[in-house]
Formats: C-alpha cells, structure tokens, sequence
C-alpha cells in the first residue's frame, strides 16, 4: 500500500509491553513482505497467533487444478454466467486460465467464505455483482459492484455475503507475488502522483478493528505445496489494533480517472495495478478521442509480448460489436494472434460520431499476462466455439 495506515487501539512504541485490561500481553504479529525490507503492519492479538492444534491436507478434484495449452492457437470467448453457480468464495472458484505468475477463476458464490489464507501471492478480486464484507486480521471492509478487492498474501480472511438475494459474483486474479499500483503512477516515497489515474482518498481501507471469539477454528491455507486445513486454538480474527502500510484495500473501478487524447490510446493509459509478470488494467465510460478525423475505437493489434484477457462487464463494447461478445463474457486474444475491431466496427462508430456519440459506455477490466495462458476444463465447459472466426463473417 502506498500510504499508512493507524486502526484500533496500540501502543506508543512498537514492540513495548501492551497489556490486556486483565493484565496479561497483548500478541504481536509482524507482517512483513520481501523478509521485512518493504511494506509491513504490525498486529495485535487478544491471544497468540502462533497456536494451532491440527493440520489436515485438503485435496481438489482435477478440474479445479488442471489446465491445457491453448493449442492449436486460437483467441477465445467464454461465457461466466453460464457456469454453474454455487459454493463458496473460495472453493466455489472455477479456475479458467493460469500460468506460473497468475490463476484467473470466476465464482458465482450462494454461501459466505470459510478463513482462508493464501500464502502464495496477493489477491486481486473483483465484485461484478453481489455485496459482501470482507472480514480479516485487519478488520471488515465492505465491498460491491466494481470494487477492487486487494488482499496481501498471508492475510486470513472470509468474504460474508450482505446481500444473499443475489449471487456474489467475483473474478478472482491470484499472483505468486505482489500486486501494486504501477511504479510511474508513484513518487519514489510511495505517493500517488498527480498524473496517476487514482488517488489515496479513492482507496478504502479498514478502520475499525474486528475481535472475534472462538475456539477449534478453522483456516483453508493455500501453499505452493497445495491445499490445508489448520486448526487454530483461539480465533485468529482477534486483532485490538494495527498500523502500517500493508493491509486489504477496495478501489472501486468507477473512480478511475480514463486518459483521453485526440486519437484513440493504447491499453497502458488504462493500468490500474501491476503484478508479477501481468497488469490489470480498467476500461471506463470516457470522452471519445476528438480529432475530427480520429477513428475513436482500438485499432487492430497484436502485442507481441502478452495475452490479453477482457471481462466485459457494463455498457456496449463497440469494437467487437456482432462478435457475440457481451456482458459476463471473458476474451482471450493470445500472443501470435493479431485482433481488432469486428467487421463493420470501424464504420459503424465513425457514423455513430457524426450523429452525435460523444462518450464511450463500456466498462471491462483487462489482465495482459507476459507469459501465456493455459486454460482450464471450466472455461472450455462455457467457451463460444465459432469466436475465433468471427473477424472472417
């Protein structure tokens, strides 16, 4: 995170004595990523939260793990909301492409989330609908549609559905590193520049602290090793108070800032995070580009280094209007493969201008991945299979 952060009730110093109203210490909890040479929080718990009393292995069925190169070369279009919806956050996830850096799943949850902590990497997750408050270490933090959910590796969580008359649909992005704002939005201290598309003030952190009591508790840990269940003696949602700069954040895509020029802009005005190997990027409702012969949509091509990936969330994506493409749709457009807009596209919006279309409508959020994607059994089970011709009609 990019700025600090104070909640609840600690100390004057770290790491002096902080005693309980019944005398006893307070536990602290240093956590700290890159071994304690960048960002870092310290915690402190009502009891210590090192105690576990049991650890069992959880083992998925292959669908949920296994992937297949996208061989022969082909772009792709799946449909999410014709996967079956249920289970929970996490192990409700349909896993539908992934390489070493990132795992993409979409999950169209009916039940609230057991403590889960992913030790591999950050979470970036996405609300296409649905609320939810996500309860941690660090306290709630509401979230709905289009926030941004981040959350830093090691962090014991649960998402707590707070509208079960509807799904909560996610799509989940898992790094095996770290996700941040992108290094030319910040100043070499760590503040958000004037020229970022976001500031601090649109990031929502948790203020307030969550103590929860318990005993035998549960907590799904994912490891480079796999799945497991460790059973911890006393609740670990028990933290009086924490400060520092790491720690679960929303941003919520309506607050991105689009760049506009006279002619259309390549993705990167649109990067909103950046993780190991990938960026996310957010595509907003925005003034055209306005040169009077500008062609105001993207142009065909072909980015050499990367898949691109699209979640067509809102609004009408003009550039692949008649390619079957809508909302809840998710397109994989490989390296090796050059795309644009869909037959027509082009004309169609230059008319459109000329009568008076002024502003964009569409709403997506993107990941390029600089290492290709395999795919995974659930995204073949809703994949449109005539997609990839549909620049030929």
């Amino acid at each position: 995170m990019p700025y600090y952060r104070a909640v609840g009730e600690i100390p004057r110093k770290r790491h002096i004595q902080f005693r309980r109203p019944d005398g006893g210490l307070y536990a602290e909890e240093l956590m700290g990523e890159e071994g304690f040479s960048t960002n870092s929080s310290l915690l402190y718990h009502v009891n210590p939260p090192t105690a576990i009393v049991k650890s069992e292995g959880v083992d998925l069925p292959a669908h949920a793990t296994r992937t297949s190169p996208n061989h022969p070369l082909l772009p792709r279009h799946f449909k999410m909301h014709e996967l079956t919806a249920g289970g929970d956050p996490v192990l409700g996830r349909r896993l539908l492409l992934a390489n070493e850096d990132v795992r993409i799943s979409y999950v169209a949850a009916d039940t609230d989330g057991e403590l889960y902590r992913n030790s591999v990497g950050d979470e970036c997750v996405y609300v296409e609908a649905g609320r939810a408050r996500l309860e941690s270490a660090y306290g709630p933090l509401d979230a709905g549609p289009g926030d941004y959910v981040v959350i830093p590796t090691g962090t014991i969580h649960r998402f707590v559905r707070t509208d079960p008359a509807e799904p909560l649909r996610l799509i989940v992005f898992e790094a095996s590193g770290h996700i941040r704002p992108p290094k030319r939005y910040l100043s070499q201290y760590g503040q958000l520049l004037e020229h970022a598309p976001y500031s601090e003030r649109d990031l929502r952190g948790p203020a307030e602290p969550l103590v929860l009591e318990g005993e035998d508790v549960p907590v799904l840990v994912r490891t480079r090793a796999g799945l497991s269940r460790l059973t911890y003696r006393n609740h670990p949602l028990d933290v009086v108070g924490w400060d520092g700069f790491l720690y679960p954040f929303a941003f919520n895509i309506a607050d991105f800032e689009p760049i506009v020029k006279r002619t259309h802009a390549p993705p990167p005005v649109h990067q909103t995070f950046e993780g190991p190997n990938f960026v996310i990027c957010s595509f907003c409702p925005r003034p055209l580009d306005f040169d009077e012969a500008a062609i105001p949509i993207p142009y065909n091509h072909h980015n050499v280094d990367s898949d691109e990936v699209m979640f067509y969330v809102a609004g009408d994506y003009t550039a692949r209007r008649g390619s079957g493409i809508d909302i809840g749709s998710i397109s994989l457009h490989p390296s090796g493969f050059t795309h644009g807009p869909a037959p027509g596209a082009v004309e169609g919006v230059i008319e459109a201008v000329g009568k008076g279309l002024k502003t964009t409508t569409e709403t997506a959020v993107m990941i390029d991945t600089f290492r290709p994607l395999n795919i995974g059994g659930e995204a073949f089970s809703v994949e449109a299979s005539d997609y990839a011709w549909s620049w030929a009609r």
